[in-house]
């Protein structure tokens, strides 16, 4: 009782650093995504999401090689080998620095030709274009080789260092938006540069506290074949649904912008930072309990890892509802209010990413889970071939007419039925989670608040005038059908016993 009580204190303190960090990036990048947009214009605009996500289409092979590095690394942590642990890090970040070779070679080499070639770009921003893919790139292999020291962080459940970070990050991102209204050469290949000048810093000063405060973050020439093995297995099982989640996200924005032209990625990317938005309110939940999942596990405790699973899948549910649900109701005028120039199709766009993420975030807490237990063959097969299914949908689609948001739709759906397979995967491999418990204790409660929330706020602003006034009311009266229906919902018991009990000693303390 007291190790999960000491554990629950350490998910909480780190869960609101993680929320200072959010805070303080969210409402910056509000800002910055308005300011950048209106400085570099529409097509430029567009022109720097689809190009960088050429790169961050090849990045699917690092987010495999990451998320074996983060289990491996957390796993033997929870274990309390030190020397295995040592040794696990320096093959980690073999195995990166390896990947990040590869990935440069791929995308200097097919990455290159595609943007050339095959993007509809206008001829006279091809010059700046090639500029950013270069940059993105640099910052990709930056990213690559820093996932080891990244890992070793959230394993430790070190979360302030984030916070304390993400001010120095905000300073300089508000610097980057100044410089850039404030010189007038070509803004698009500045802004490229500024970033990964920005990208850099960042990634310096996290291998630096690594190495000073980590023992198993010092690098020793030291190697274990078995162990690079097991490492490799389960990257390259993981592979496949990482492989499909690029291809529905970066696939979809290529054939946005080959039927549509490069406006409707401005459209596209807007969509994107919203989504990555409203998403961090409830990944901070995930990637505060992660590390207490995968070490419950490592230890054997399966009935406090599944009920750590089932409080943070409601909890976060709940979180993402009070951000989503007043934004979805106001959202034309949400845009308007932020952007000034809104984009076509920017509302369905950003409408349905926003419900996307409702049944992502709570996949994301059960794939935890299921990594911890090092089985992701089923998952990744079955997840994989409903998000790479889009593609083509989305494809067929284009070619038959139907609307740009036609793959958002498919996206909503691929990832309902990815949730649901990964539910039954869980309970295949961790016999203590029950698929029954989950379908009637944690999602379809979380449908029926839903339901029921999203409707009032539509009722309640179809008596209004569209304006700042009704964007108040709206988001009140979500505050209050939230907070009374998670109560009693979706609340844990003992977490609402406790509000109780403190409520009370605050009154009393006042009589």
């Amino acid at each position: 009782m007291t190790d999960t009580s000491a554990n629950n204190k350490r998910i909480a303190k780190n869960t609101m650093y993680l929320y200072l960090r959010m805070g303080l990036s969210m409402v910056v990048s509000l800002y910055t995504s308005r300011v950048v947009l209106q400085a570099l214009g529409v097509v430029d605009y567009g022109i720097y999401g689809v190009v960088g996500g050429i790169v961050a289409m090849f990045g699917f092979i690092n987010t495999s090689m990451s998320g074996a590095t983060a289990r491996f690394i957390t796993y033997e942590l929870g274990r309390g080998n030190k020397k295995r642990l040592q040794l696990t890090f320096n093959m980690a970040f073999y195995e990166h620095l390896i990947i990040a070779g590869l990935l440069f070679l791929i995308c200097e080499i097919f990455g290159l030709w595609f943007l050339n070639n095959q993007l509809v770009i206008p001829a006279e921003r091809m010059v700046a274009a090639n500029w950013v893919f270069q940059m993105s790139i640099l910052a990709m292999l930056l990213n690559v080789t820093q996932v080891p020291y990244s890992a070793s962080i959230v394993a430790h459940e070190n979360m302030s260092i984030y916070a304390y970070v993400e001010m120095v990050h905000v300073i300089l991102k508000l610097l980057i938006v100044y410089l850039l209204s404030l010189f007038m050469f070509d803004r698009l290949i500045f802004y490229a540069v500024l970033i990964f000048i920005l990208s850099y810093g960042i990634r310096f000063f996290y291998w630096y506290y690594c190495r000073r405060h980590f023992e198993e973050c010092r690098l020793r020439f030291c190697w274990d074949s078995s162990l690079l093995k097991s490492m490799l297995s389960f990257s390259g099982w993981d592979l496949y649904g990482n492989m499909s989640v690029m291809a529905r996200t970066q696939g979809v924005n290529m054939l946005l912008n080959i039927f549509f032209g490069p406006a409707m990625n401005a459209a596209s990317s807007i969509a994107t930072n919203v989504q990555s938005a409203v998403l961090k309110f409830a990944s901070n939940v995930s990637t505060a309990v992660k590390p207490q999942i995968i070490k419950y596990y490592a230890q054997g405790n399966y009935r406090e890892m599944v009920h750590l699973m089932s409080n943070a899948v409601r909890l976060n549910y709940l979180i993402l509802m009070f951000v989503t649900i007043p934004l979805l109701v106001e959202l034309p005028y949400v845009l308007r209010l932020w952007l000034g120039i809104v984009p076509d199709f920017t509302v369905s766009f950003c409408a349905l990413t926003l419900i996307f993420n409702f049944y992502g975030n709570m996949s994301q807490t059960l794939v935890t889970g299921i990594h911890a237990t090092g089985k992701i063959i089923r998952p990744s097969l079955i997840n994989g071939s409903l998000y790479l299914m889009v593609v083509p949908l989305t494809y067929f689609a284009f070619r038959q007419g139907l609307s740009p948001w036609s793959p958002y739709v498919f996206n909503v759906v691929a990832v309902l039925f990815g949730m649901l397979s990964n539910a039954y995967t869980m309970h295949l491999y961790v016999r203590e989670f029950s698929l029954r418990k989950f379908l009637v204790s944690d999602f379809l409660p979380c449908i029926l608040v839903f339901v029921v929330s999203i409707a009032c706020c539509f009722f309640f602003s179809s008596l209004f005038h569209e304006g700042f006034g009704r964007l108040v009311g709206t988001t009140l009266l979500s505050f209050c059908i939230l907070s009374l229906m998670g109560y009693y919902f979706l609340i844990p018991k003992s977490i609402s016993y406790q509000i109780v009990c403190k409520m009370r000693n605050a009154i009393c303390r006042k009589d």
